[in-house]
């Protein structure tokens, strides 16, 4: 088996690839919870949600904001096991909202993460991958891809997740690309929409869990 020492020394070049092509968009302040004041990141006052977000929202009925609760739900992860956003509550919590099982880019997001689930797990973070796919196909696919993390089928009534998170495309009935960060509470922290065609990475999802954790040590 794979020590630590090596999957880092295998996986940080990866890592750092990923981090440098999505940094700009991660240290944007609009774009998550915290901004940067005084060289620490501290929790940002309450402010719209990032514009790109607001777009989607709008063309959807569900509305999510920052510093809300975020919506429950009760998915299928398998042909018989269903799971409950209330079965997380209590470790912070990733939201991925991608478009569908197998196809190029979808594939290459879940597999880093799935790369990175050590630091996830470092932040006592849940990753939950959501589509509109069926249960039949994410079984296929986590397997295929070897996927150590659930994958949640908004499969029917379709989208019906997607849409209370604003993130359904009605045109084509589809999931945006879309990530969401929960507090142990189950409050929303950090969201960002990425365009359908581009892996949003992990840097940003790393960054808020970091920022997260920060914070939370201060209040504590």
């Amino acid at each position: 088996m794979e020590t630590r020492s090596q999957f880092m020394r295998t996986f940080l070049p990866h890592l750092r690839e990923d981090l440098a092509a999505h940094a700009q968009a991660s240290s944007d302040p609009g774009e998550g919870w915290f901004v940067p004041i005084g060289g620490r990141l501290l929790p940002a006052p309450p402010a719209p949600i990032p514009s790109r977000v607001v777009d989607v929202i709008s063309r959807s009925s569900g509305t999510v904001r920052v510093g809300e609760k975020a919506p429950p739900f009760t998915l299928r992860t398998t042909p018989d096991q269903s799971v409950s956003l209330d079965d997380f509550v209590g470790d912070p919590i990733v939201l991925a909202f991608y478009p569908a099982d197998w196809s190029p880019v979808c594939s290459d997001q879940m597999v880093l993460y799935n790369e990175l689930l050590p630091e996830f797990a470092e932040h006592n973070a849940v990753i939950l991958g959501i589509s509109v796919d069926n249960v039949w196909c994410h079984q296929a696919f986590s397997r295929d891809r070897m996927l150590s993390f659930p994958l949640l089928a908004d499969f029917e009534p379709k989208g019906t997740v997607a849409r209370a998170y604003g993130v359904y495309r009605e045109k084509d009935g589809l999931c945006e690309r879309a990530l969401f960060l929960l507090d142990p509470e189950g409050i929303l922290r950090w969201t960002y929409v990425s365009p359908i065609g581009v892996n949003p990475g992990a840097a940003g999802i790393l960054r808020a869990l970091e920022s997260l954790r920060a914070a939370r040590r201060a209040a504590a």
